[in-house]
């Protein structure tokens, strides 16, 4: 039966006019959007129609439709945006949507790059049937823009550069734009290849959007469905558009919506023309998808359209009718015969006449639709049919031609570097591998910056250059270069070894550790394939947060890896934070936390199933990226509070403490009868018998400094023997501490001699033992090197020496769940404490200069005098007391004339004797007034500052004696109490050279195991050479005759 169209509502679809010729239009778009030389056809086509004259107010929210739309457009690859281009209405928005684009993709250069310039991927249009008034512009010919009076071609040329869109002025316009929609839908790419058997056809997607519109709209939307082209409507822009919505939802509210959203006054004939062209809709509505943009968010534009193009190819055979008949044929070309059964859509769509193509044949046809855009979007939004839609027919065609083996590897890389988990996911499970000759290419598309000056990027990869510029120079070589041994060019796969081998390294610069410790071999890339983890390790130098999970999820070691991934993103973070990319920093330290939440969701689910394994796990060694380490250990080295206070942590920890006897105090004392050795040997027997030697000493130390410095008591044995037992306590101190300062003669920890020494120094605690060895070595010098009479600087300073060991004693509380956390409180405090004073000395020394000047003008003998004698202590006497309420009125007002003397020769010639102060009345003020700031001010800030850190301290407490209480583990796991350590230093240090003497050898056997690998393979591949050269040496000969 013949189909019926409301032709006096709308110029006729069925028929196209004779004098008008889309091919000639297509080819003067595709003259004027490309460069001359370049045979490119468009990977997306946005058909936008809606433009009216009708005169209903409807408001909408049109931001959220033009961010979705140029979204799409991006996303679309090498995108057309057509439109009717009228003043005001849609086509308004849609130009003021294109010139926003613009100028944040290309900023003050979006005027000079034309629709031809190759990083403009997105193309608006302009399709109008204006006449010019001085036919400038002949009929089909494409403009650039509206033409007006006394305008001349090269100003027209000149305006079109600066709205970078162009025109095709068409007689019949509205007659014209189905035909040449349908014309697009038609129009194919074919690519060649070596072999002339190959041809891959990949048609052109193209959406016809519908947003606003009149009663002719309806009837254009009608027209495309005709032709089985996909249709969008944005639902909440109103007009036309909400009335096919409505309509399709609910046809019988069709005659109590039309007349309020059309604002036309019907009869009866036009009513039922219009249902009619309304009922014709809703028989495709299969074809029509809809986007609400009161609802939806504006990236999920490109969702829609990319579900309705697939809708589209999967219900053309279904939706087929009277035209297959008539010979015009469905959109796309057929299926040949050898595909009669089920066929994917992306095997229809992009290989339905071609044989089985190799790599770099499907290497060419991707590379048609690879995505442009620099930014990334979050994976979250994306559907399997998201735009670009090469991924979705990619993907089936490489499934059902059995190919995801051989090429998949292509759309991995594509996958990986537009974010698109939803197929890397898939990919990974399908067993795809990524080649190591991509790795150079992830790395250099997704990090390295073509903005940015080399000195001067602020993004990541300006950060991993301040790490280490050689090895970030090599994780982002030069397309092309040769390197040494490369004799026919590039090897690719070396280059993508060399690529992982220095991000490897770069990770283990980062967080300062030595690749050393056993001799177990690092990840091989050797082969051809990347490892998952130098993807994971990709991940989180692009900051990929869903990748990076989707990689440690199928890589080995998740705890440790997971581990040292969070330590990697917070240090970058922090290098972020340096360069003032507050930003950046922030989501790096995001992204370290979620991994440090699912490391502690992991230990969580495993201590719930298998307690003693996720106990033991603990302790267990591994080696992630060449850095070995327990994840224990890992954690405390790099801070992680919640990870060392895990309940997993602390089974560990117990374990080791009470070593592995009963972890109860009198069940672990009756365990010496049974088990001695294990008693003795234990952490917790150590460190009480460290603390109570350590309290002998102290009394020992006190009775010698209160007695026995410089009396005749210091003659008898007794006294004798009490210092230089405290000698040989020290020095026996003193070699524990270095040993747990340097590593020790069993190694706990692979990082570089510098972060271990900076790690050890960071404890309060070890800052308070350098300073008591400190004073001993200097006390012990200046008695024997300088003796005197009195003895008075030695007794001084094994006083202080004393002090800072009654201050190291207070340590045997921290392992106390009730006193550890009071003294952690007053080592923060003390923190605070230190900071106030940096502040508070600049105000006390201002003050004292003040009252200096004034009350004894012109004093010249500022350093005369011993050091105890200058000026200075005096300067700052007075405002330094008045912090702590002492105000020396009588003094400061120069009424205290008490021992001092105003004859300038008596204070000049003696230090000793003071000058008399003299009367000022402003430094009576300023007194006032300094001690309203710093009593009222400066006191109250530190008590401030003190009650901020306690509350901070007091909802950490149990975090923060968990991690200080590993501390004192670890420490006395492999210290033995002084002096006794000193009689088995000979047996430790024997058995640690021995230790080193095996490494060595299995270095050695190692090193030459592979240098015979590597000549076994030198000499396979020179003998396969001298082969090939046998066999070919007379083929060659012939072709050179």
């Amino acid at each position: 039966m013949q189909q019926e169209h409301p032709n006096d509502m709308y110029p006729s679809t069925s028929t196209e006019r004779e004098d008008f010729d889309p091919d000639a239009q297509w080819n003067k778009i595709v003259q004027h959007v490309y460069r001359p030389k370049e045979d490119i056809t468009p990977s997306m086509v946005f058909y936008v129609i809606g433009d009216s004259d009708s005169f209903v107010p409807s408001p909408w929210r049109k931001a959220v439709f033009q961010t979705g739309l140029i979204e799409a457009a991006k996303e679309g690859g090498d995108t057309w945006i057509i439109y009717r281009g009228e003043e005001h209405g849609l086509s308004k928005c849609i130009r003021d949507a294109y010139r926003d684009y613009g100028n944040m993709e290309f900023g003050t250069k979006n005027k000079k790059r034309g629709l031809d310039h190759k990083k403009r991927h997105v193309k608006l249009i302009r399709i109008t049937e204006t006449q010019t008034k001085d036919d400038l512009a002949p009929e089909h010919c494409l403009c650039l823009n509206k033409i007006k009076d006394d305008v001349s071609e090269e100003k027209m040329r000149d305006n079109a550069q600066s709205e970078f869109d162009y025109s095709i002025q068409l007689p019949g316009v509205e007659k014209d734009m189905i035909t040449f929609a349908k014309f697009i839908s038609k129009k194919k790419d074919i690519f060649p290849s070596e072999k002339k058997d190959f041809r891959i056809p990949v048609p052109v997607p193209i959406a016809i959007i519908v947003c606003e519109g009149d009663i002719f709209t309806i009837a254009h939307v009608e027209g495309v469905l005709e032709m089985k082209l996909p249709v969008v409507v944005v639902k909440g822009s109103g007009k036309a558009a909400d009335l096919i919505v409505d309509y399709l939802e609910n046809p019988e509210s069709l005659k109590r919506k039309a007349g309020s959203l059309l604002g036309s006054r019907f009869n009866d004939q036009n009513f039922k023309k219009l249902e009619k062209c309304l009922r014709k809709i809703k028989e495709k509505q299969k074809l029509v998808s809809f986007f609400d943009v009161d609802k939806d968010a504006p990236l999920m534009f490109s969702n829609t359209v990319g579900d309705a193009i697939v809708n589209c190819y999967a219900m053309e055979n279904i939706l087929s009718n009277k035209e297959e008949n008539s010979g015009t044929g469905s959109v796309y070309a057929k299926r040949s015969p050898q595909y009669d059964n089920i066929s994917s859509i992306g095997r229809t769509m992009l290989n339905p006449d071609s044989v089985t193509p190799q790599e770099n044949q499907m290497a060419k046809v991707l590379k048609k639709y690879k995505n442009p855009r620099t930014n990334v979007l979050k994976s979250t939004i994306f559907t399997p049919s998201s735009l670009p839609l090469y991924f979705y027919f990619g993907y089936q065609f490489l499934q059902e031609c059995n190919l995801l083996q051989s090429c998949g590897h292509i759309l991995l890389l594509e996958a990986l570097r537009s974010n698109r988990c939803d197929y890397v996911r898939v990919l990974l499970d399908h067993d795809v591998k990524l080649k190591m000759k991509d790795l150079p290419k992830l790395y250099r598309r997704t990090i390295t910056c073509t903005g940015c000056e080399d000195d001067g990027c602020l993004h990541m990869y300006g950060i991993l250059k301040l790490i280490d510029e050689k090895l970030a120079t090599e994780m982002f070589p030069i397309k092309g270069a040769k390197r040494k041994g490369d004799e026919n060019g590039p090897n690719t796969v070396n280059l993508g070894s060399e690529v992982g081998t220095s991000a490897r390294k770069l990770c283990r610069k980062l967080l300062k550790y030595d690749e050393k410790g056993n001799n177990a071999k690092p990840n091989d890339n050797s082969g051809e394939n990347v490892d998952i983890s130098d993807i994971l390790l990709w991940s989180l130098f692009a900051n990929r947060t869903d990748l990076a999970e989707i990689c440690w999820l199928r890589s080995e070691n998740h705890l440790l890896t997971g581990l040292i991934s969070s330590a990697i993103l917070k240090k970058l973070s922090r290098k972020a934070n340096n360069m003032k990319e507050e930003r950046f920093s922030r989501d790096l330290e995001n992204h370290s936390m979620l991994f440090q939440k699912r490391c502690l969701d992991l230990l969580d689910r495993m201590y719930d199933e298998k307690m003693n394994d996720a106990k033991k796990l603990m302790g267990y060694e591994r080696k992630v990226w060449g850095i070995e380490s327990t994840p224990l250990m890992f954690a405390y080295e790099n801070f992680m509070y919640d990870i060392v206070a895990h309940t997993c942590s602390q089974k560990n920890m117990n374990s080791i403490w009470y070593n592995g006897l009963p972890p109860n105090t009198w069940p672990f004392i009756c365990s010496i009868g049974e088990k001695p050795w294990k008693f003795f040997t234990a952490p917790l027997t150590k460190y009480v018998c460290n603390f109570v030697m350590f309290f002998s000493i102290l009394m020992m130390y006190s009775d010698f400094v209160l007695t026995s410095v410089s009396t005749e008591y210091y003659d008898n044995f007794r006294a004798r023997f009490l210092e230089y037992y405290v000698y040989f306590w020290g020095a026996g101190d003193l070699i524990e501490e270095i040993l747990s300062c340097f590593g020790g003669l069993k190694f706990k920890s692979y990082r570089g001699l510098s972060s271990r020494i900076k790690r050890h120094f960071y404890n309060f605690w070890n800052i308070v033992d350098l300073i008591s060895y400190v004073l001993l070595i200097v006390a012990l010098c200046v008695r024997h090197l300088y003796p005197s009479t009195t003895f008075t600087i030695a007794r001084r300073m094994f006083s202080l020496s004393l002090l800072a060991m009654y201050l190291r004693f207070l340590e045997v509380f921290l392992i106390n769940r009730h006193m550890g956390p009071t003294l952690i409180m007053i080592k923060e405090m003390l923190k605070d404490l230190l900071r106030f004073l940096a502040l508070t000395i600049f105000v006390v020394v201002g003050v004292g200069m003040y009252y200096h000047a004034n009350l004894w003008p012109d004093h010249q003998t500022i350093w005369n005098g011993s050091w105890t004698e200058w000026r200075i202590w005096d300067i700052i006497y007075y405002p330094y007391w008045q912090l702590y309420g002492e105000s020396y009125n009588e003094f400061l007002e120069g009424k205290d004339l008490s021992d001092c003397s105003n004859v300038t020769s008596v204070w000049q010639n003696d230090p000793s004797k003071e000058r008399c102060p003299q009367e000022d009345w402003t430094v009576s003020a300023i007194s006032a007034i300094y001690m309203l700031f710093s009593n009222l001010l400066l006191v109250n800030l530190v008590i401030a500052m003190f009650s901020c850190t306690f509350e901070r301290v007091q909802e950490n407490s149990e975090k923060l004696w968990r991690f200080q209480r590993f501390t004192v583990i670890i420490d006395y796991q492999w210290r033995i109490p002084s002096p006794i350590n000193i009689m088995f230093f000979p047996i430790r240090f024997y058995f640690y050279l021995k230790e080193k003497r095996e490494e060595m050898a299995l270095v050695r056997a190692e090193v030459q195991n592979n240098y015979h690998e590597k000549n076994v393979l030198k000499h396979k591949n020179n003998h396969e050479k001298n082969v090939l050269e046998i066999i070919y040496a007379p083929l060659v000969a012939i072709l050179k005759k």
